[in-house]
């Protein structure tokens, strides 16, 4: 038999585990950005001055990378896997979203320093979580209870915390000034809507 034959089929035998990897790397690297966004609002609390370069919006943005990377390797694997490309594709888009609203982040914190807690870089970040969140969960599911067992109930926690997260903005900016006053002295920069 030829290498490149051995090669392929290994590879192909191995595609599965490698999406299931995949999958994994995509639930905690959401995991990631959740810990690193409730770690950057109890800085707030505890009115620590805030940068883009904090070790909390690090940690937000390597789960990002970790989730970009994931759905990058696992959509080129599941181009053939109707299953899981969706899942993959809905990672691909979400952390997209988060790695560009945390550009614009980037330069908001550049030019004002500190910004608003609804502001449209974050809602598109959250929009992002939100998506990858979904698709963690959408990829997981298809490998089967029995071998995700431990993992599922992180994939559920992700989703309903990133959907909790970007509902409670969501009504802020709904409510503007009327739900934000009982928020401000949380948020040092207040709760600004841009």
């Amino acid at each position: 038999m030829a290498i490149p034959q051995i090669v392929s089929r290994s590879f192909l035998a191995r595609q599965n585990d490698l999406l299931f990897i995949a999958s994994i790397l995509a639930v905690l690297g959401t995991s990631s950005v959740l810990i690193g966004g409730i770690w950057d609002s109890a800085s707030h609390a505890l009115k620590i001055p805030d940068s883009f370069w904090t070790i909390q919006h690090v940690t937000v943005y390597t789960g990002v990378s970790i989730v970009a990377f994931s759905a990058a390797f696992g959509t080129i694997l599941s181009l053939k896997n109707r299953k899981i490309i969706l899942g993959m594709t809905l990672l691909l888009a979400g952390s997209a979203m988060q790695l560009g609203g945390g550009y614009v982040d980037y330069n908001f914190h550049t030019t004002y320093g500190i910004d608003g807690l609804v502001t449209s870089s974050h809602l598109t970040i959250e929009s992002g979580l939100l998506l990858t969140s979904i698709g963690g969960f959408l990829t997981l599911s298809k490998f089967g209870y029995t071998k995700t067992k431990k993992l599922v109930p992180f994939s559920i926690i992700n989703v309903i915390f990133a959907a909790t997260w970007i509902g409670f903005n969501l009504s802020l900016l709904i409510g503007a000034i009327m739900l934000c006053i009982p928020v401000y002295d949380l948020f040092a920069s207040g709760c600004s809507v841009m």
